[in-house]
């Protein structure tokens, strides 16, 4: 439904501008995403124009993506409830092999029609809505749910086939915004602009001239590699435009700018791209989950860190509460009061932030898992076995230290309420494995072919 807003309520409305990287690590930004830590940014990266954005707003120091996949957490993210809820808890999962103890659950491949949207939200308060670059939920395109204009059903692959100027679609992507966002100036239209790269996702592309810029720095001891850092410039290059477009667009008073990242980025023990934090993409440790975020708009006070625990499915409340709407009964709370400066109104109903990857993925640490976060600890349990690991964030950020042992009443607390929480939202769960022989192992390297079984169910209505 759209409903045509008059033009003072029209001059009224803010616009939002939604820039979703895929894959980019907690520090894979030259800004620290927090000020205490000094490994919070890349040691070699260089984002110039992302930088100029987090001087402008507030950077959310403890962000986190609903999921350590793509196409959980733009799930969470797009709908305000956790991939759990909505059993949209993986990308794929092929076959189970025989050194899996379980199968993996089922998990619905497509994004249920029903599912209310940001872009159905906002569209229903007379607002522009455009999605441009990476769907990669399923079957689905973006019309579906509530985008008048898009890029339709596209996935990975959509981003690698470009030529040497437009490397991952990186400025195809904001060309398409762009254009979009000054079709509704014109018109004087309030917009929401979601911006969904493929970048910095592997295979890496990059444009030669930012090849040949980072081929002549001095490399960093985490992060080394010229090419990723040449696509990380020219992805950050595309967020300069962005932010000229609206400075030209005289829309700086009236625009929210976002950026976010889906996922932590690739990474394990032998390959630490993460540290401090541990492991990567995947898996619920920090590294797999733990993301960059930063929003900058009118009445928000610039130069600012937040370090309340926040998460993807906290964006569509908050973009309701802008426009002024309601988000409905889900997973995320608005960050308008932490925006604002005010944590103390900031409640969420429920214990605990939940993650469940109940999949298997490429590589050994990439095994099923689910997590709670309750203040500073965080329990994660292996499917597999059961066994139940319990971290103290303040004082471990990397998770070297395991003390579910050393103080079992925390971690029996944590573990009733991550159990009770799974039962709330009817999270899906993995199966023993009938076939399962101790006797074999994996493949060297993990048995890299996504492991699991879990059935993918079809479209939902």
């Amino acid at each position: 439904m759209f409903c045509q807003l008059d033009a003072a309520a029209a001059e009224k409305a803010p616009n939002i501008v939604f820039i979703l990287v895929d894959d980019m690590g907690w520090n894979g930004l030259s800004t620290a995403m927090d000020p205490d830590v000094k490994e919070s940014l890349s040691d070699f990266y260089k984002t110039p124009n992302i930088d100029q954005l987090a001087r402008e707003g507030v950077v959310f120091s403890r962000a986190y993506s609903p999921g350590p996949s793509c196409s959980p957490s733009r799930a969470g993210i797009l709908t305000g409830k956790t991939p759990a809820e909505l059993h949209m808890t993986t990308p794929g999962a092929g076959r189970s092999q025989p050194w899996q103890k379980v199968i993996s659950a089922d998990f619905v491949r497509v994004l249920p029609e029903a599912e209310v949207t940001i872009a159905d939200r906002l569209k229903e308060q007379g607002y522009a809505t455009a999605h441009f670059g990476k769907w990669h939920l399923g079957s689905s395109n973006p019309g579906e749910h509530g985008f008048d204009s898009h890029d339709g059903s596209t996935g990975n692959e959509s981003g690698d086939d470009t030529d040497g100027d437009n490397p991952k679609d990186i400025f195809g992507i904001t060309s398409r915004g762009l254009e979009f966002m000054e079709q509704q100036a014109r018109a004087r239209n309030p917009f929401y602009l979601q911006l969904s790269h493929y970048a910095v996702h592997e295979p890496v592309a990059a444009s030669a001239s930012s090849i040949e810029r980072f081929g002549e720095m001095n490399a960093g001891r985490r992060h080394d590699r010229v090419d990723f850092a040449a696509m990380t410039f020219d992805f950050d290059t595309s967020v300069g435009q962005v932010l000229e477009k609206v400075r030209e667009l005289k829309l700086e008073e009236s625009t929210y700018l976002v950026l976010m990242s889906d996922n932590g980025a690739v990474g394990n023990q032998r390959r630490p791209v993460n540290a401090p934090l541990a492991f990567g993409k995947g898996t619920l440790y920090e590294g797999g989950i733990r993301v960059p975020l930063m929003i900058r708009g009118p009445g928000i006070k610039e130069n600012t860190y937040c370090d309340e625990k926040v998460t993807g499915c906290d964006l569509l409340p908050t973009f309701c509460e802008w426009v002024g709407t309601t988000a409905g009964e889900i997973e995320g709370v608005s960050l308008v009061p932490l925006l604002a400066g005010n944590p103390l109104a900031f409640k969420r109903p429920q214990d605990g932030l939940l993650f469940h990857n109940p999949h298997y993925g490429a590589g050994p640490i990439q095994k099923p898992q689910t997590a709670i976060l309750v203040k500073n600890y965080k329990l994660i349990r292996d499917l597999e076995t059961g066994k139940d690991q319990l971290f103290d964030l303040e004082s471990d950020l990397s998770e070297s230290t395991d003390l579910a042992q050393r103080m079992p009443e925390i971690a029996t607390h944590m573990a009733a309420v991550l159990e009770k929480r799974l039962e709330q939202v009817g999270a899906q769960m993995p199966t023993p494995n009938p076939d399962y022989d101790p006797e074999t192992s994996a493949p060297r390297g993990g048995g890299k072919g996504k492991g699991g079984g879990g059935k993918g169910k079809g479209k939902g209505k």
